[in-house]
């Protein structure tokens, strides 16, 4: 970039400090701008008449900030006309902010500052281009053959009518799409033995935004959260941002157990439909003593009910919300989730009063999500397409958990395992000796992509022969080939070839 395309009384911005002068704010301004790279090595500065003119001072006044900071190392000094900043300047930098602490302030220690840091909290990874590799055993990733390509468009082109456009284009404060409220009141809660008014409703950016609403209105650090072991990392880490103390809850094949630690918890996330990562489904009875367990105890209930649409073995067991007699569950759903993610949009169901306060708090972050997918997703419910595609996905999903219980049973004997009854993952135990997370690059050579089970564990030396392997995005078909590929992973030291990534078929 030249010097003429920058708008330099923009860049260079003097800070009016009285106990510097004006030569010394603008040695500050311009020195912060080279620290800050505003501008790069190399970059040339306006001549001292032409700088001086645009800023309105004095041209002495920026001949000899000039000079200083050619001195100090920040700029180059190419005739008697011409500076640039010189190539070197950043490292010049720390001798020259300590010699001038009260001109050259330098960066803000950010480390130092910054209260929280969420970025070191470990969570699922994948990469951004799992859709090249040939066997994505991923997580929480749609397959685009089987999203309802021709009825999502209708509900859009049917949002883009004149009429209906004035009722989503603008901004709706903190409300939701009524429509959309209407249909989830009559269609989708419902099937969840769930009947809620509309003061108990509120939309959300996905399910995660309700897990963190919940958690900043009613976690600090006095208060203990009880999460289920192994658990969904993401709600493990928002807890940690509001200082909660952690319990950790043990699982078994009917769900979380009841033990002697929940008396000690003043909330308790679970996701009784099918819990992440372990696929568990909390059996009718369990569900009712933790029910009342919480009413003995006089604990908050978080019911992430996810993946609660697929379930292909067996009948759905109502949410626990439709136990809930006290109002103490706060009930999260997810209407894009299983359908496409990249949609976001979720939605909670709790008492009166939670509901106008996560409410208040939503408008203080985001408003209120999209208004077009609102209506959008609430047309597509109420045309009927919704469930017919969810039962499109159980179908497919049916098949691909059938495959990869028989894929890993034929390659992979010893792992230890039950058949899914829905939701788009199975969880698997290895061997002692196994460790899934000393394969994860090894594996992506083969075009193998799966999700070590270490991560969600809330343990400093987790167990690392847990796998959990997803099947919602790749194709029945290739199930087979990529257990086969994890078994050669898993028993052999070095990759024996390498499967090059490529654009996937139109099945990924």
């Amino acid at each position: 970039m030249s010097s003429e395309d920058i708008l330099w009384p923009q860049l260079i911005v003097l800070s009016n400090r009285p106990d510097l002068t004006l030569q010394a704010q603008l040695r500050g301004a311009i020195a912060q701008a080279v620290l800050d790279r505003r501008l790069p090595p190399g970059t040339t500065l306006p001549s001292s008449r032409r700088l001086a003119e645009m800023l309105g001072i004095s041209r002495n006044t920026v001949v000899s900030a000039y000079d200083l900071l050619t001195l100090d190392g920040f700029l180059l000094a190419q005739s008697r006309a011409r500076h640039v900043v010189d190539p070197s300047a950043l490292e010049n930098a720390s001798q020259a902010v300590g010699k001038h602490s009260e001109i050259y302030r330098g960066r803000p220690d950010w480390n130092a500052r910054l209260l929280h840091a969420p970025s070191r909290a470990r969570h699922v990874t994948k990469p951004v281009d799992w859709y090249n590799y040939p066997y994505p055993f991923v997580y929480g990733q749609p397959d685009p053959t089987l999203f309802p390509t021709a009825e999502w468009r209708e509900a859009v082109q049917l949002t883009l009518r004149s009429p209906v456009i004035r009722t989503w284009a603008g901004d709706q404060v903190d409300a939701d799409d009524p429509v959309l409220i209407e249909q989830l009141r009559k269609q989708v809660l419902p099937r969840r033995g769930i009947w809620a008014s509309q003061d108990q409703i509120l939309i959300t950016i996905g399910a995660q935004q309700a897990l963190y609403l919940t958690a900043a209105l009613l976690l600090n650090r006095e208060r203990t959260v009880g999460l289920e072991q192994p658990c969904y990392p993401d709600i493990r880490n928002v807890c940690r941002q509001f200082s909660a103390y952690i319990v950790g809850l043990p699982m078994d094949r009917e769900g979380l157990r009841l033990t002697a630690a929940l008396a000690d918890c003043d909330l308790l996330f679970v996701q009784p439909s099918h819990q992440n990562p372990t696929s568990v489904t909390m059996s009718l009875s369990r569900r009712r003593e933790l029910l009342q367990a919480a009413a003995v105890h006089d604990l908050l209930v978080v019911e992430d009910d996810y993946d609660s649409e697929l379930t292909f073995a067996g009948e759905a067991s109502p949410a626990l919300k439709a136990l809930d007699q006290d109002d103490r569950v706060i009930y999260i759903g997810s209407l894009s989730k299983t359908l496409a993610p990249g949609l976001r949009l979720g939605y909670m169901v709790a008492a009166p009063e939670f509901i106008a306060e996560a409410r208040a708090l939503r408008r203080l972050t985001v408003r209120h999500p999209p208004s077009n997918n609102q209506r959008a997703i609430a047309l597509f419910l109420q045309l009927g397409h919704y469930h017919t595609a969810i039962k499109r996905l159980i179908a497919a999903y049916r098949s691909r958990a059938t495959a990869l219980a028989e894929g890993l049973r034929l390659h992979l004997p010893e792992m230890v395992f039950d058949l899914p009854t829905g939701g788009s993952a199975l969880w698997a135990e290895g061997p002692p000796e196994i460790s899934f997370d000393s394969k994860v690059k090894m594996a992506a050579k083969l075009g193998l992509l799966f999700d070590p089970g270490s991560v969600f564990f809330d343990h400093p030396d987790p167990p690392e022969n847990f796998v959990r392997l997803g099947y919602s995005s790749i194709p029945v078909e290739r199930i087979d080939s990529g257990i086969r590929a994890l078994a050669r992973t898993l028993y052999s030291s070095a990759p024996s070839g390498q499967h090059s990534r490529r654009t996937p078929p139109e099945s990924l």
